[in-house]
């Protein structure tokens, strides 16, 4: 798979509690973009923030929320991110999804006998 030089960067801000079709809404994106052979998808947890309703959403034991924000990231073709934002659309009750531009340096697998 080929990413150009000149690609963009898709981020999806969602909380983990977030389901779809009795899935994590976090899986179910990261599921989508492998069927639609997106380059990648990486979810990263946030120990700590709030959205549009402020409300504070912390991994601190004595305030233990199950509804820490997550972040999806998605690099590729802007062709690709375009076709792939429709589905995102349908898949999001709430959250915040930004593209920016992105200049690709690497791309690259493990070497097969890594």
């Amino acid at each position: 798979m080929e990413i150009p030089e000149d690609a963009v960067l898709l981020r999806i801000f969602i909380s983990e509690s977030r389901k779809w079709h009795y899935r994590p809404l976090y899986e179910a994106i990261v599921a989508k973009a492998r069927d639609m052979h997106m380059s990648g998808a990486t979810v990263l947890r946030g120990p700590m923030g709030y959205g549009k309703s402020a409300r504070l959403h912390t991994a601190k034991i004595l305030d233990l929320s199950m509804a820490l924000p997550l972040v999806i990231e998605i690099v590729d073709s802007e062709e690709k991110i375009n076709a792939f934002l429709p589905v995102v659309d349908k898949m999001i009750s709430s959250g915040l999804v930004t593209l920016e531009k992105a200049k690709v340096i690497h791309y690259r697998g493990q070497h097969p006998n890594s």
